[in-house]
């Protein structure tokens, strides 16, 4: 990996060895780091990546703008209102 990457991880916390990503912070090798997620949440006192340099941590709620929960309403809506028609969409058989 080149030096001075920049990480984001919106994923999975676990996809993330977090004492070696804060090694690389502290050390330069990453330049920063934004996490959603981590390895356990609620996030333990004792999390690395707390004493990382240049890590930004948010709760887990990237997903939830507003414009991603009026997204997100309007498809069930969309989906109940097919329901009832009787053209459900994105059947499991």
């Amino acid at each position: 990996m080149k030096d001075e990457v920049m990480l984001i991880n919106t994923s999975r916390g676990g996809l993330i060895v977090e004492e070696d990503l804060k090694n690389a912070l502290n050390s330069g090798k990453v330049a920063m780091a934004a996490m959603d997620v981590v390895s356990s949440e609620p996030m333990l006192e004792n999390n690395p990546l707390l004493k990382a340099k240049n890590c930004i941590i948010t709760p887990h709620i990237a997903w939830a703008t507003k414009e991603s929960r009026t997204r997100m309403m309007a498809i069930v809506t969309n989906n109940l209102k097919a329901y009832i028609n009787g053209t459900p969409v994105n059947v499991i058989k």
